[in-house]
């Protein structure tokens, strides 16, 4: 490695260029999780929501939005009462929680759901405030939010992740519903994977607890590439929009995939 990266017309530092090769790290860790979960119940995730009833899947993306909003504000109270967790415990309680959703098969995931995605939520808030910044503050809430548009633990979709990384969240008055209802179709497929996983006959309790770790340690790690990317932006004085295209560069994904 050499002393310096440019990014674009920019000059980054050595130390700039560590973070980033952390971040990479990151990335490529976060990328991996969920491949025990597919080999566990046997498919591909294209084929996992065609695992699901009809009515399940129609009404998924109206549930995952519910289920947003619900996380949102339950997170936000809890962090008034409870301090951050750590990354180990956020994954051993919602192991947990896929164990107990899973072995009532559907009925219990989908009722496990709004749970999870709360933890996962704190999780994602906790991160944040890990790098300096106000969970409270109504655009890093945005990004917060922001964190569930990535692909998800059982794709292997780097443009999408990326196109995750490069969002700008505009601040409006509605911003926080607008950031719900853009995020909910993204996560409703990730979640109906889930779901879907954690219906399997026998294996259910199983794949319940084996997504949810997948799941809780993807969003984990994404969030610190989102929030780690945002301070490295801010120490350096340099476009965020710059240090992504060097971030992409590290992991050798082409400029021009992008995720529609």
């Amino acid at each position: 490695m050499t002393a310096e990266h440019t990014t674009g017309t920019d000059l980054i530092s050595p130390t700039a260029a560590l973070r980033l090769d952390a971040l990479a790290l990151r990335y490529r860790k976060a990328g991996g999780v969920g491949l025990q979960v597919l080999n566990l119940v046997g498919t591909q995730a294209e084929n996992l929501l065609e695992r699901l009833p009809d009515g399940v899947k129609h009404r998924l993306e109206s549930a995952t939005e519910r289920a947003l909003g619900i996380a949102l504000e339950a997170a936000g109270q809890s962090r008034t009462r409870v301090g951050d967790a750590p990354g180990w415990l956020n994954r051993a309680a919602t192991t947990a929680m896929g164990a107990a959703g899973g072995f009532g098969g559907l009925p219990s995931a989908l009722a496990e759901l709004p749970v999870t995605t709360t933890v996962l939520l704190r999780a994602i808030q906790g991160i944040a405030a890990e790098h300096g910044f106000d969970p409270d503050d109504p655009e890093i809430r945005a990004e917060c939010l922001q964190v569930f548009a990535a692909a998800g633990p059982l794709e292997h979709d780097d443009g999408a992740n990326m196109a995750f990384l490069s969002a700008r969240v505009t601040l409006t008055g509605a911003t926080v519903h607008g950031v719900i209802a853009r995020v909910a179709p993204r996560l409703a497929t990730v979640l109906g994977q889930k779901l879907a996983a954690q219906a399997v006959p026998v294996v259910g309790a199983v794949a319940g607890a084996a997504t949810n770790f997948a799941y809780t340690s993807y969003y984990q790690e994404m969030a610190h590439v989102h929030f780690g990317l945002r301070r490295l932006a801010i120490d350096e004085g340099l476009p965020r929009e710059a240090l992504l295209a060097d971030l992409r560069r590290r992991l050798a994904i082409p400029a021009g995939k992008r995720r529609e």
